[in-house]
Order: structure tokens, then sequence, then C-alpha cells
């Protein structure tokens, strides 16, 4: 009677062995198939007269709004321009004024690729515009807390974010804290100019 019910142990021992195998292969599988398939997301690293920034973009979400952000990036466009909106406990907005004050020309404006994937968390970098949705050409603007009222959908079409800082937050919040006033019809304008020196991608990383 022994005998007869090793064969039909070891049968049920040999498949259990076997099941055990065969599901961290495939789990490990996917895993790792998942990992070739993602994508190395751009960095550029923006100098400020208060410090240094670095920035991860999102082309897998906003692509459109990355490949415009880093035209400008690649063609100088940013360097010398300033923060020109800044506002504590809120944002700060740059990308489209000398040390002058002076307006610079830009290209032609994008489509809004707000998404509710990519929310205006503490951090992240999003496109400013009018109050027109596919209005966004060359300003930017980091917020320094969660903004969710400037998610999509919230109050409307929303800001679209394309990116986060990964160094130099401690730049963001010292450049929120500058004095601000009026100047040239605008408020909110540091007193002290911040000028974006320069901004430059920086080599991928795998």
């Amino acid at each position: 009677m022994l005998n007869s019910v090793r064969p039909v142990q070891k049968l049920i021992a040999a498949l259990i062995v076997l099941f055990v195998a065969f599901i961290p292969t495939t789990a490990v599988q996917a895993q790792s198939d998942n990992s070739s398939g993602d994508e190395v997301l751009p960095k550029v690293r923006m100098v400020t007269s208060l410090g240094a920034v670095v920035l991860q973009l999102r082309p897998d979400v906003a692509p459109e709004t990355v490949e415009n952000f880093l035209t400008y990036v690649t063609d100088g466009f940013y360097d010398s321009t300033i923060f020109h909106r800044v506002i504590p406990g809120f944002m700060i907005q740059g990308g489209g004024f000398t040390t002058a004050l002076s307006r610079k020309q830009t290209g032609a404006p994008i489509v809004n690729e707000a998404s509710p994937t990519l929310k205006n968390l503490r951090g992240t970098i999003s496109m400013a515009r009018t109050s027109a949705p596919d209005s966004a050409t060359s300003q930017f603007f980091i917020n320094q807390v969660d903004n969710s009222f400037l998610d999509a959908g919230v109050r409307g079409p929303g800001y679209a974010v394309f990116g986060k800082v990964v160094e130099g937050m401690e730049v963001v919040d010292a450049i929120a804290d500058v004095e601000t006033g009026y100047s040239r019809g605008m408020a909110d304008v540091p007193v002290e100019p911040v000028v974006i020196e320069n901004v430059t991608v920086l080599e991928s990383e795998q």
C-alpha cells in the first residue's frame, strides 16, 4: 500500500517544485522586459545667479512640450534671461524676459499637454501660458508647493507639467524668498534680478 502511494507523492512533489520554480522565473523575466523598455529621461542643468538646479524631463508624457523646451535650451534662448515673477508659497516663473525686462521673441505656441499623469506638485516644472490653453511658448514655472488647482480638469485644461527638480530644490526656495516689487507694470518682479545664466543638456546616464 505504501509503495503505491509513494509514486503519487513523488509526482505531486515534482509538480510543486516545477510550479514554484516557474513563477519567480516568469516574474523576473517580466520585470526585466519592463526595465529594458524604459526610456532614458533627459536632464538639463539650469545655472542661476543663486545656484544651480537639475531638471529631469518627461518626454514620455509630454513629448511636444519637452521638445519645445529643449529647442529653446539648445538655441541658448534662456541664457541671460530672468525669473520675472516670483511668489513665495506658490511658484517661480521665468524664461521670457531679459535682465532689462524686455520680452524675448519666441517661436510658435504649442499644444497644451497637461495630463492627470503628471500633477503640479512641489518641484515640478510646468509651462506658463495665457488664458488660452494652447498658448505656451518659452516661459515656464517651477512649483514651490503642491498646486493641485493647476492640474488638468480641476479648473479647466490645466498647466502642462513636463519634468521635475532632481537637484537644487533649495535654490528654488531661495529664489522664491527674494524681495519683489512692481516694475514696468508687472507685479512680483525680484528687486535684484535673479538671472538664468545658462541652461545645458546633461549627458544621458545609462
